[in-house]
């Protein structure tokens, strides 16, 4: 029913846009103009990021050494893709993926808002009476001919071309404001009062959020400003409306994502621009007293364009001034008005609810803005890793029947390893369905639309990071195959096969805690491989004096040959759970992001993801 609601309110709006274009010539050279700069500002970022590639990552190390270099930073990755939403949404996902921290980013998004009135000046230099498209045109030519040369020429290409659809499309907004404008006329609706500043901050902010773009906003209002529908007034209160909006999409965003650190950098960016905001707005009178005496003693005093470029860039500068002493504070107080949320013990709960059918369990730290950067993505999958771990753990728990903290436990509960299944054992293939294979599709998804160049230790990573998954989905699979033979013998009366079954479940059990420890202890690489080799020797030994204890039985008639054949079968999934999870942890090597996997816990309470 939603979605079908859904399409009747896209098709009312298709209806009612193809009318208006049909009524207003302007209005449609108006929409197309905005469309044409929204779409350049795309291209933009893409190739940008194509460009960039895994290079963003170092970039973003070393500008993060100080808070200077990293508003630095901010200046120009704003100056470069002309939107300080993207530079925010990607420091959140820098932050989330544990690339960068807080302050750090903080003093990022600092520079993002400087770097914003970067376009803005260039647009008001420009002047209403410049046409850009002749500039456009060769662009758009050289931009589609570097798109058959290659990877790099074709994200080069991709940034030619944006800059070519911008340039179309500032034109394209002037003339339709030319001839639609003459019927809009808003100059009067006077800004002077405190209603008419609130009405067009209001219309700013949502403008901007509609659009998404702070710099489309200040677009339109600069044409509308030179084109003499808006007056110089009314454009500030625009402008100051438009940085508010800004903000909107980064704490909506932020606040969508699971993790608190780009929670917390979300919040500060909304911070900011509110408390800006109604700084510049509180002080409209004297910053616009300000903006006029600075333009006439430079002769500017009738270019209301570099008036209003001049007023964004001064009531900007001026929450940096407020903010940049303040960084420490605030992300101290941010970790305190957003702490961490508390970690269930478990991730599985259905024993602990009622019976109704839960939904399946989703990736956790997957975040659409992490693929905009290799590195951030890859910190991302390595929590996700993580995150399939611990349920995988659990589900393979679940399959021996066995409580969750039997783990941790230096030797496993005898009671419960000679005890019959309970009655309300829950069934591997069950929970395989509802919380393994969403966040194994997810994480597949999620790599599959990595876009960014990788160079070779990256596309390495990745491989290694698919075989990661592919090893604990696996591990799973073979617990599902376990649990049927391993239910059926534990609720039979005492046996020779049954007392098999017992030796195989603690064995198995056994080998769990082991691995376990050995990815909580704190040990050099050496010392770390030396005790997985006990381990891996310990392993091999059981499987061939159990083989033998089998064929020994068989000879004595304790066992028959249909048993025989079940616990053979069932030594050789329990053999390659455990040659999968040990697998899991070898991955680590040479991959310092993916170290976290060694420190897979039974509960988040034990050991809190980090990401070394």
């Amino acid at each position: 029913m939603k979605r079908y609601l859904h399409i009747g309110v896209l098709f009312l709006i298709g209806l009612a846009l193809g009318w208006s274009f049909w009524a207003s010539a302007g209005w449609l050279q108006l929409c197309a103009g905005l469309a044409l700069f929204l779409f350049g500002m795309q291209c933009l970022e893409e190739g940008l990021r194509q460009l960039a590639g895994s290079r963003l990552e170092q970039w973003l190390g070393r500008s993060t050494a100080t808070p200077l270099k990293g508003m630095l930073f901010g200046i120009g990755g704003t100056m470069l893709l002309q939107s300080t939403t993207l530079v925010s949404l990607l420091t959140i996902a820098f932050i989330s993926t544990g690339l960068i921290q807080l302050a750090g980013g903080i003093a990022i998004l600092l520079g993002a808002n400087l770097g914003a009135t970067s376009g803005i000046w260039l647009l008001a230099m420009a002047g209403q009476n410049l046409s850009l498209s002749p500039l456009a045109l060769p662009l758009l030519v050289f931009g589609v001919l570097a798109g058959f040369n290659g990877p790099a020429s074709k994200a080069g290409g991709r940034i030619v071309l944006g800059i070519a659809f911008i340039f179309l499309g500032i034109d394209q907004i002037k003339d339709g404001f030319a001839s639609f404008g003459e019927g809009l006329d808003l100059t009067g609706y006077q800004a002077d009062g405190l209603r008419g500043a609130l009405l067009f901050t209001a219309i700013g902010m949502a403008v901007t959020v509609v659009l998404q773009s702070s710099h489309a906003t200040l677009m339109l209002t600069l044409a509308a400003l030179a084109g003499g529908q808006l007056e110089l007034g009314q454009s500030l209160a625009i402008a100051i409306g438009s940085n508010v909006g800004s903000s909107v999409t980064t704490g909506f965003v932020g606040s969508l994502g699971g993790n608190r650190s780009g929670q917390r950098l979300a919040l500060a960016h909304v911070l900011f621009n509110l408390v800006t905001g109604v700084l510049a707005f509180l002080l409209l009178g004297p910053l616009t007293w300000l903006v006029l005496a600075l333009t006439s003693a430079f002769g500017l005093g009738d270019n209301s364009l570099i008036q209003l470029a001049l007023f964004h860039t001064l009531f900007n500068t001026m929450g940096v001034l407020l903010f940049w002493p303040l960084q420490g504070r605030l992300a101290r107080a941010l970790v305190r008005w957003l702490p961490e949320r508390p970690e269930p013990q478990v991730l599985i709960t259905e024993l602990a609810v009622d019976h109704r059918e839960p939904e399946r369990t989703r990736a956790r730290y997957l975040s659409e803005r992490a693929l905009d950067s290799a590195d951030a993505a890859a910190g991302a999958v390595a929590l996700e890793l993580r995150h399939l771990g611990r349920l995988s753990l659990e589900v393979i728990c679940h399959a021996l029947y066995l409580p969750v903290d039997q783990l941790a436990r230096a030797q496993g509960d005898e009671a419960l390893l000679q005890a019959c299944p309970a009655s309300r054992g829950l069934d591997a293939e069950t929970l395989y369905q509802r919380h393994i294979k969403g966040v194994y599709g997810d994480l597949l998804s999620f790599m599959g639309r990595l876009e960014v160049n990788l160079d070779e230790a990256h596309q390495q990573f990745w491989l290694t990071c698919q075989v990661g998954a592919l090893q604990l989905v696996e591990a799973v699979k073979d617990a599902k195959h376990l649990q049927k033979n391993l239910g059926h013998y534990l609720n039979q009366p005492p046996s020779p096969a049954r007392s098999a079954y017992v030796e195989l479940r603690r064995h198995l059990l056994a080998l769990l805690h082991a691995l376990y420890e050995l990815a909580r202890a704190d040990l050099d690489d050496e010392a770390w491989r030396a005790r997985l080799q006990a381990i891996d020797d310990r392993a091999a030994d059981f499987d061939a004096a159990f083989r033998a204890r089998l064929f020994a039985m068989v000879r004595s008639q304790e066992l028959d040959g249909l048993q025989t054949s079940s616990l053979m079968n069932d030594l050789g999934y329990a053999s390659r759970i455990f040659q999968s999870l040990r697998n899991v942890l070898l991955l680590s090597e040479g991959h310092e992001t993916l170290r976290s996997l060694r420190r897979i816990p039974v509960s988040e309470d034990e050991s809190p993801i980090v990401v070394d």
